[in-house]
């Protein structure tokens, strides 16, 4: 079975392209074609997956926006499924820069349908977000809920989902799996590969991890008011590698069956920032600096998944600890900075 991965350098592209080359699980790859632009990623990702996986794949550098680029991959190499991560990922980026987000995603993700299409490729896993469920639903967030977004990034996850729902609608040809991410962290256990985007950070572990290295002086907490156990904001923190398997999950899930499911990938509860940061703390045995500021707007106060559908339709469930997230991120932390 040949598999593309767009976007396959980035943060949670790379971990599931290393779980795609093991064979610790049933799924038989035969060819991996990685194809990235480097837009949030770094090239030596990709030697260190190799390392990790200790076998090769192919890649291309290329931006999916390029009609001609998608279709000279497609001619090349009899692809079986797509596991689509590539487009820009920043919530706040999203709001300074929206017809950026609106080009590169929604645009990249156009080609790319069409590709397939044309060349009858229809079997996806498409990186969606919890984002898409907005800010009015109830605890925990159903994959039934009503979506809805409060920025462009939001939008544009949303409006994929659309085009592949829309797909399936018109052709029952099509096995789609809309996987809505909740807060992914932590690293390969190796320490090899992990988060390490361009720039500050926008995500909260990886800014962690920089400020416990010394990179940055400290850590933003945005809010301590909430109606939350310590005020703090509460999300559903997923290890990388968990997703990573959820990932394949769906893949399976898809090569076996037909039509379009939505289905959340967390852990079923949350946890606050100030237990990110003492966790963090423990796995790097020093206190993480850290400033308390306003609210973000837009922000919520808790977000956790309902899991039950994961489990129902791929057997899947997220097994690895908070600990393990902090212990795996800083180990890759120390290794990078």
């Amino acid at each position: 079975m040949n598999i593309l991965v767009t976007g396959g350098a980035g943060y949670i592209g790379s971990h599931t392209c290393v779980e795609l080359l093991s064979e610790s699980h049933g799924l038989s790859v035969d060819q991996l074609i990685i194809i990235d632009n480097f837009s949030n990623s770094k090239p030596d990702m990709l030697e260190k997956v190799r390392a990790i996986a200790g076998r090769d794949f192919i890649f291309i550098e290329g931006d999916i926006r390029d009609p001609g680029k998608m279709n000279a991959l497609f001619d090349t190499y009899a692809i079986d499924a797509v596991i689509h991560f590539a487009g820009l990922k920043a919530v706040g980026e999203s709001t300074q820069k929206p017809l950026a987000y609106y080009d590169n995603n929604l645009t990249g993700s156009l080609v790319l349908f069409e590709t397939m299409q044309s060349h009858g490729v229809k079997r996806i896993v498409f990186s969606s977000s919890a984002t898409v469920y907005g800010m009015s639903n109830p605890m925990p967030l159903r994959e039934e809920y009503p979506v809805s977004a409060t920025n462009p990034y939001g939008y544009t996850k949303l409006v994929i989902e659309r085009m592949l729902m829309d797909l399936a609608q018109a052709d029952p040809g099509w096995s789609i799996s809309l996987l809505r991410y909740f807060n992914p962290i932590g690293a390969h256990p190796s320490g090899l590969i992990g988060e390490d985007p361009n720039g500050i950070p926008n995500n909260l572990l990886p800014y962690v991890a920089k400020v416990a290295a010394g990179k940055l002086p400290a850590l933003p907490v945005y809010g301590d008011d909430y109606d939350t156990p310590d005020g703090t904001g509460v999300r559903d923190y997923i290890h990388v590698m968990d997703l990573a398997g959820g990932h394949i999950a769906a893949l399976e899930y898809v090569m076996r069956n037909r039509g379009v499911e939505a289905v959340n990938l967390g852990t079923g509860h949350g946890t606050s920032v100030l237990s990110i940061i003492r966790a963090f703390e423990k796995a790097c045995g020093h206190a993480i600096p850290y400033t308390v500021t306003g609210r973000r707007p837009g922000d919520i106060g808790t977000c956790y998944a309902d899991t039950e559908k994961a489990r129902r339709l791929y057997g899947f469930e997220a097994r690895r600890t908070l600990e393990e997230m902090c212990a795996d991120g800083w180990r890759f932390a120390k290794e990078r900075y």
